[in-house]
């Protein structure tokens, strides 16, 4: 059903020829500061929440973490300098590549933590030093997951920060070379209460920064869907296992919906069809967290869909926990 509304979004921009309206946003933030405020009360109130701080802080002290984190911000800053030789596209090259990289880098860091807090500690038997303190295993995997979750937070905030501002700087950069005119970095304006002009952002940039800000959280909730995944298989598999299956999941999660459309319009492979549906319907239909497309033709998702996406994360991200409650229940920690 995503799917369907995604591709709807980008036809609406082609058929327009030209970027949809900015919709009003006041509610997703209001959403977005409550979710903040609940995780922070969840973090500093509940016995979950200290094993969460303790998996954020371990994630964060990896070797891996800074490795990502520097990886990625250099593959941006290529990218930006790179000529792509797109014929004036290379903002939207520029998008679909630092986008493509912040999904990586938050994948790779979800499994990684995972495998290693999760199973490595099972292995370790530091998992049954936890749980004979007040701590029953429930707890131990909410935790794990939600401390995951931050650390996942601490990486795409700061890569999400930087393909911003690449964006920004990119925009009037392609405007020289595309001899469209110099496009200035700011607009120096005075205000009444101070005594110097203050540097002013440009319309143009800001609006071409902006509209990457949904695929952005797009990929949060995608990083989201399969850390719980991740944890579920954590909890008896080790991390080689782990990650072999998550990077398949995530690849037949993206594809699976491609078939069966292909299928349905085609109507002459049925078992192929049958095999579609049947995988769509078990694993996550990724795709739907997709907005390359409609980034690359100038539409701006909008928060209806946001919230849908958020709805199908929550609603996956709770069974994916909840199958990681009945794996790790009977699981022998001696």
């Amino acid at each position: 059903m995503l799917s369907i509304y995604s591709a709807s979004i980008v036809a609406q921009a082609e058929s327009a020829g030209k970027a949809a309206s900015v919709p009003d946003w006041t509610g997703t933030f209001v959403v977005i500061l409550l979710l903040v405020v609940g995780l922070f009360g969840f973090v500093y109130t509940t016995r979950a929440g200290i094993i969460a701080r303790a998996t954020t802080k371990e994630a964060v002290r990896q070797p891996v973490f800074l490795l990502l984190l520097g990886i990625g911000m250099l593959v941006l800053i290529i990218n930006t300098v790179l000529p792509f030789f797109s014929l004036g596209e290379d903002v939207k090259m520029l998008k679909d590549c630092g986008l493509a990289t912040i999904l990586i880098c938050g994948l790779l860091l979800a499994i990684w933590t995972s495998s290693t807090s999760i199973a490595a500690e099972i292995e370790g038997k530091t998992a049954m030093t936890l749980l004979s303190k007040p701590i029953n295993r429930r707890q131990f995997i909410i935790g794990k997951f939600v401390g995951i979750v931050q650390a996942l937070l601490l990486l795409l905030i700061p890569l999400s920060l930087c393909l911003l501002l690449l964006i920004y700087y990119k925009v009037g950069y392609d405007a020289i070379e595309s001899a469209k005119g110099a496009l200035p970095a700011f607009d120096w304006r005075e205000i009444s209460w101070l005594p110097f002009s203050v540097p002013w952002p440009i319309p143009e940039r800001v609006e071409t920064m902006l509209q990457i800000m949904p695929a952005l959280v797009l990929i949060l909730l995608e990083t989201m869907v399969l850390t719980a995944i991740s944890v579920a298989i954590s909890t008896r598999l080790p991390m080689v296992v782990n990650m072999i299956t998550c990077f398949t999941i995530f690849v037949i999660g993206h594809l699976t919906p491609v078939l069966v459309q292909a299928d349905a319009e085609d109507g002459r492979l049925e078992f192929v069809q049958f095999m579609a549906q049947l995988i769509a319907t078990v694993l996550p239909s990724l795709e739907a967290f997709n907005m390359q497309a409609a980034v690359a033709t100038g539409s701006i998702v909008p928060p209806e869909y946001l919230g849908f996406a958020a709805l199908f994360c929550l609603v996956y991200c709770a069974a994916a926990i909840l199958l990681a409650f009945v794996l790790f229940e009977d699981r022998d920690l001696a």
